[in-house]
């Protein structure tokens, strides 16, 4: 897979139906950092899970001998949400 169809494929995912399933990237990151915050009594944030999740691709692709392509795909999104997100707090 070329680099051009990893992004597309990402692209299709962060910029497909996958908001009217999960809803928008920061809500639900939200939800999620506070159901991990309260598991780790910590606070985290939507960029933390974004970063969390990055590392849990990671993990997985080194699993694979790097030969999986949706966490390639994945990770890339993760990447790319939580850019998002991080730009929008910064406004």
């Amino acid at each position: 897979m070329t680099r051009e169809k990893i992004l597309e494929e990402a692209k299709k995912c962060i910029c497909g139906d996958r908001d009217k399933q999960y809803g928008e990237p920061e809500d639900n990151f939200e939800r999620i950092a506070k159901l991990w915050g309260i598991y780790l009594n910590k606070i985290l944030v939507a960029e933390d899970v974004a970063i969390l999740m990055c590392l849990f691709k990671i993990a997985r692709l080194r699993d694979s001998n790097y030969k999986s392509e949706d966490s390639w795909i994945d990770l890339i999104g993760y990447a790319a949400c939580g850019g998002e997100i991080a730009e929008r707090r910064k406004s």
